[in-house]
């Protein structure tokens, strides 16, 4: 991790502004409280705080070194002691010098130093400490906000396998179905066998480009929805009719892909197979204030035997509709004495998002 200060300017800023009211107060307690003359005041404060202000430039690296995870506590102190007593003695040495041997300040001047070399020695501690506490806040702070990103990026990329994972069970699911509708054809009436094979082959095509979309246009998904009952019509021929009812303002919505798919097969498995009569599968689509309601309903025969299945459909379709929207209120399922209708709710503020 870089340091901070030579990472952003308005830490650095901050940082020089703290060191530039240091010195005023370190000049102010020598010119009126020591008595010592102004100049001398003045390049005590300059050199001494300027010193200081590249040391704890440079205290970032021990404090990232010395990791509070890595070190139990009386390493840590110990590590720290040793290297706050040896940056103040060099601090301490180092401004004597320049100021005594270098810039040749001398005479009453000199005395007041030496005496107070012990106490500049001890503020030099306190410096170390006081700089290293800060340095622990920023590295703790910008952890955390690491590991708030890890998080969410996980999160996400957890989301979006699950998302894809409800998705890809949608696929076989249709397929093996119609591979199995295709097989009792092949002998029976094999020209609506083919022409369920090109039908189904048109229809992969379709979805198998639109994999990697999680979303669609719903005018797209009713286009896919459409051809699957075109495969449906080759075996049940005049047994269903599809009524579609959808205004003109949802068909640029996007919907999550072949978030459909399930309801029409469940309308063929539970309405067509077995009824005797003629199965109107209906959707209705329209804007219910900031909703896109999309509403499937199919008659179906009470006294037939409901075929088994596995019921991914339904629960697949919530799920997803939960994991994109956040929201578990999305899917309402009524069922009266013979009709089946399936209403979903796709909130249009961020339909368009993600």
């Amino acid at each position: 991790m870089v340091n901070p200060f030579f990472r952003d300017k308005k830490a650095l800023i901050a940082y020089l502004s703290i060191w530039i009211i240091i010195s005023f107060i370190h000049f102010f307690v020598l010119y009126s409280l020591l008595n010592i003359n102004f100049e001398y005041s003045l390049l005590d404060s300059a050199v001494f705080n300027l010193l200081y202000f590249g040391i704890g430039l440079s205290l970032w690296y021990p404090a990232k070194f010395i990791s509070l995870e890595d070190y139990n506590i009386v390493k840590i102190i110990f590590n720290h002691f040793a290297a706050a007593a040896i940056s103040s003695i060099i601090w301490v040495y180092a401004g004597y010098i320049i100021l005594t041997k270098t810039l040749l300040l001398s005479g009453e001047y000199e005395l007041t130093i030496k005496s107070t070399l012990f106490g500049r020695f001890l503020i030099g501690i306190v410096y170390y400490a006081i700089i290293v506490s800060i340095d622990y806040i920023i590295i703790y702070y910008n952890n955390f906000q690491q590991k708030l990103i890890n998080e969410a990026e996980l999160k996400s990329l957890v989301k979006e396998a699950e998302l894809k994972n409800l998705k890809y069970q949608i696929n076989p699911h249709f397929i093996f179905n119609s591979l199995n509708s295709i097989s009792s054809l092949t002998l029976s009436d094999p020209k609506s066998a083919q022409e369920m094979t090109i039908n189904l082959s048109k229809f992969l095509r379709a979805t198998l480009a639109e994999n990697d979309r999680q979303k669609i246009k719903l005018s797209e998904e009713i286009k896919n929805i459409k051809t699957y009952l075109d495969i449906e019509k080759v075996r049940f021929e005049d047994k269903f009719e599809f009524i579609e009812e959808v205004s003109d303002d949802c068909l640029t919505t996007e919907i999550p892909s072949m978030l459909l798919q399930p309801l029409f097969e469940n309308a063929i498995k539970h309405g067509v197979y077995e009824s005797v009569t003629k199965v109107l599968i209906r959707m209705k689509c329209y804007v219910d204030n900031s909703y896109l309601k999309i509403e499937v309903e199919n008659n179906f025969d009470p006294e037939a035997v409901p075929p088994k299945g596995e019921g991914i459909g339904l629960l697949n379709i919530s799920k997803r509709l939960n994991l994109i929207y956040n929201q578990n209120n999305l899917l309402d399922i009524k069922k009266t004495e013979n009709k089946f209708r399936v209403t979903i709710l796709i909130p249009i503020r961020t339909s368009g998002n993600g």
